[in-house]
């Protein structure tokens, strides 16, 4: 998930040093210990990461007033990623985005939806008003019925 995979480990990076998972493959400090056996790709982190908390600070540190809460755009730019349109398409294929890409408004709406619920997939805590969204548009199957 290449795109996605940057904008993660760019919020996840903000992360107190406490709460942070661990590496994939990371080992102690000591190398005469056993490398302990990787647990299952689908298994979550031990710590779960606050992500409002991460993006709030990363907020208030910006010189730019920026909405990441509903806006996959101001999200993108917060942790210093492109956020221009072909990004966002990027974005949406990497995660398997089904809808018209030409259709930003949706597109956006379903993209910020599904960055949060991915965020918490992988051991980020998420505010559950930014969690749902309507499932058609969770989906990539219908067009939002407020604009975001």
């Amino acid at each position: 998930m290449g795109i996605f995979q940057d904008l993660m480990g760019k919020i996840f990076q903000g992360a107190p040093a406490a709460s942070a998972p661990p590496a994939p493959g990371a080992t102690s400090d000591n190398a005469s210990q056993p490398t302990p056996r990787a647990a299952p790709a689908a298994a979550p982190p031990a710590a779960t990461i606050d992500i409002a908390a991460i993006l709030d600070r990363m907020a208030s540190e910006s010189k730019q007033k920026l909405d990441w809460k509903h806006s996959i755009v101001d999200l993108m730019k917060l942790v210093g990623m492109d956020s221009g349109l072909n990004a966002r398409r990027e974005l949406a294929a990497d995660l398997k985005y089904s809808g018209d890409t030409n259709d930003t408004a949706a597109m956006n709406v379903w993209l910020h939806t599904e960055v949060m619920n991915k965020l918490r997939e992988n051991g980020g805590k998420v505010p559950q008003e930014l969690l749902s969204r309507s499932t058609a548009i969770r989906t990539g199957r219908a067009r939002p019925t407020s604009s975001a």
